[in-house]
């Protein structure tokens, strides 16, 4: 862990917020995305958040990134407070402990699989070996393919690769089988359930499909702007159980 990256008291939530509110723009024209969001995140679950398009889920998971700032409440990772913190800490933040997953798989056309990979470990303080990181998802053998010749899914699991490569505190996950068929998408999920089991990483998958919920520890059911209901699940489904 770099010297100025404090160490995390992993005896506290990996996060609590407080109050979170998020407005954009002002007077008649502003939009209140959050609206006084408490929850609480033991560490090392895996969590999934509800709620259909406008619901607050993105904003949430952006300002739990690091990559959005609240406009007023709290929120601390382990106990670092991410309100307060600088752009600098954030940005350290990020790149010491968040890994981040989207629908669309951003990855660079013009390199392969495991040199998509590369992009993060050549940064990170200690990574896995961008090869183990492809089979982990089970695409060692697919390593020196580029983007255009895989599939939907296939490009997904080296998202995935890519980002839980850094060894992650905890990995973001913003829709990420929207863009996949029932199969495929259950595919991605068992990858994010490995992850979470074999690595320890607190996992959190934004979705409006309401079947992954049964996957969860957790489950954060989010409707304008604030936290309807959180349920915690006592039995759990794995990803091929899941009904698409």
């Amino acid at each position: 862990m770099s010297a100025t990256q404090p160490k995390l008291d992993l005896s506290r939530p990996a996060f609590q917020a407080h109050g979170i509110t998020k407005v954009y723009g002002e007077g008649q024209a502003a939009v209140h995305a959050l609206r006084g969001v408490d929850l609480e995140v033991p560490r090392g679950e895996l969590v999934v958040l509800l709620g259909a398009s406008g619901s607050g889920k993105s904003t949430l998971l952006n300002i739990l990134g690091g990559l959005d700032r609240a406009t007023d409440g709290t929120a601390h990772f382990f106990d670092q407070d991410l309100t307060t913190m600088s752009d600098e800490g954030l940005t350290r933040y990020r790149r010491h402990h968040v890994g981040f997953v989207f629908q669309f798989y951003n990855l660079m056309p013009s390199l392969t699989a495991r040199e998509n990979v590369e992009l993060v470990t050549e940064i990170a303080d200690d990574p896995l070996d961008p090869v183990e990181a492809l089979e982990r998802v089970g695409l060692g053998k697919r390593q020196d393919h580029f983007p255009a010749e895989m599939s939907g899914g296939e490009q997904q699991r080296v998202a995935i690769a890519r980002a839980v490569a850094k060894r992650p505190t905890v990995l973001f996950c913003d829709e990420p089988t929207g863009a996949l068929d029932s199969t495929t998408g259950r595919q991605v999920l068992r990858v994010l359930q490995d992850v979470n089991t074999d690595l320890g990483t607190t996992v959190m998958i934004i979705t409006h499909a309401a079947a992954t919920a049964a996957m969860a520890h957790r489950v954060i059911d989010m409707s304008d702007g604030a936290v309807r209901e959180i349920t915690v699940n006592e039995t759990r489904l794995s990803a091929e159980e899941i009904e698409w």
